[in-house]
Formats: structure tokens, sequence, C-alpha cells
């Protein structure tokens, strides 16, 4: 069985962000297991987050752009790779469950999922800062008020579903696959504009 709630998840995720530099620390809190993937996929999203933010700067030279781009393909990587860890954590749990004859295929798994908490949870924190400025007009504020309060319904709707899946998974009337992601574009064998250039 599966002892995993939405809620636990969102909240660890908000945690997160109340430790200064925690992605870029390397602190971890959990040293093997599900709760290790999926503190790995939001710490690669938190490092996203910030190097997304670097590759907008106009001020600077190429080259530190092209240095975003790079280390932005490093972790997108990473993070796929840990949303795989958590299907195949979660999965392994599941091992013993009988599906039935009619369990519904669920075509978004539970890491893809709890990956888009993770990303929830970087917008709510962001957009939450910015309805505490003090240096822009209350036509700003409320804004990020309303998106705010948008942004917390999103997850709250989510959690929701990553919690029936997983019920319904334990029950065996839903299942869900690992789905690789290949990104091909990262892999010098597959990216023709890379192996290319030996030519």
């Amino acid at each position: 069985m599966i002892a995993l709630r939405a809620a636990e998840i969102a909240a660890f995720h908000d945690s997160r962000h109340a430790i200064a530099g925690w992605a870029k620390s390397g602190a971890a809190e959990h040293a093997s297991g599900l709760w290790q993937a999926i503190e790995d996929n939001h710490r690669c999203n938190c490092l996203l987050w910030d190097e997304e933010d670097l590759a907008r700067r106009r001020n600077v030279a190429d080259s530190e752009i092209a240095a975003n781009k790079r280390a932005i393909d490093g972790c997108n990587q990473k993070r796929n790779d840990a949303i795989e860890r958590i299907d195949e954590q979660l999965l392994t749990a599941l091992a013993g469950v009988k599906l039935r004859p009619d369990a519904r295929l669920s075509s978004e798994t539970a890491g893809g999922m709890i990956d888009r908490l993770s990303i929830l949870s970087l917008k709510i924190h962001h957009m939450r800062a910015q309805t505490r400025r003090t240096d822009v007009e209350r036509a700003h504020i409320e804004s990020c008020e309303a998106k705010l309060a948008r942004l917390l319904e999103q997850r709250t709707d989510l959690a929701g579903c990553l919690d029936r899946l997983l019920a319904e998974a334990a029950r065996g009337e839903s299942h869900f696959k690992v789905y690789r992601q290949f990104k091909m574009y990262n892999d010098p064998r597959l990216n023709p504009a890379i192996y290319g250039e030996k030519r």
C-alpha cells in the first residue's frame, strides 16, 4: 500500500522554499527511496527556475546565456530522470495489486503529477513574493493576488487528482506506466547537430 498524500508533498515542496539557498546547497533530507526522488525532482525544478530567469538577461555576454542554457539542459535531464524514479518507486510499491479487467490506464503518471506540483509550488512561492513588494503600484499587487489565488486553486485540484490516481491504483482500478522521456537533444549519439560536427 502507498502511504503518500499530495498534501504531504506540497508541504514538503513549500518547506524547501523557506530554506535560503537550499537547492544549490545540495543538502538532502532524504537519503534513498521515493522521497529522495521527490526531493531530487524538486531541487532540479528550483535550479531550473533560477537558470531560466538568468537566461532572460539582456545585459550580459552571450557566453553567460549559453552557460545558462547548458545548465538548463543538464537540470532538465536530471529532473526527468527523477520523475521516472518516482514512478518506478511507486510502481514497485503497487506490484502486488491485481488490476481489474476494466482498469483505466492514466496517460499522466503519478511522477508527472508530482513534478507539476513542484512547479506549482515554485509559481506560488514567487507569485506570493510579488504580492509583498513595496516598489510597485497597487494594481500590480492586486493582479498578483488574483493570480496567486488561481495557482492555489490549481494546486488543490491537481493534488486531488494525484490522490485519486494513487487510491485507484491501490485498488487495481487505474494504472500508469513509466514513460521514458528519451531527451534526444542531450544525447550526443542522437542529436544530429552534435554528431554531425564530427563529420
